[in-house]
């Protein structure tokens, strides 16, 4: 079975390279958003496996949507992890991955997935 996910990022040519690079390496990307709100909506209607959030979202945070997210919440950014390390490991995500670092195989190792 393919890993479901959806990517929430305010950076569109991040969103559209980060698909395209997931997809290609199998994970199938239901859904993208550049909100919290947006997130909940789709994550509600598409009940992904796994939810890509930037670390920060504009105005907004992505650790306080991670807290609202159901499921498995990964946490991305272009900032190094030891710049939020103390949120990261405070919050309900299942790990960190830097944008640099996105894969198909990052995601299935913090997730638990298997990816087919």
């Amino acid at each position: 079975m393919q890993i479901r996910c959806i990517i929430v990022d305010d950076n569109r040519p991040f969103l559209d390279a980060a698909r395209l690079l997931l997809e290609r390496e199998g994970i199938a990307v239901v859904g993208v958003a550049t909100t919290s709100a947006d997130a909940l909506r789709i994550a509600e209607k598409l009940r992904p496996d796994v939810v890509l959030v930037d670390i920060r979202l504009g105005d907004e945070s992505g650790f306080d949507l991670a807290r609202r997210l159901s499921g498995t919440v990964i946490l991305i950014s272009t900032h190094a992890q030891s710049e939020y390390a103390e949120e990261i490991a405070e919050s309900p995500a299942a790990g960190f991955i830097p944008k640099a670092q996105l894969s198909a195989s990052a995601i299935v190792r913090l997730s638990g997935a298997r990816a087919d």
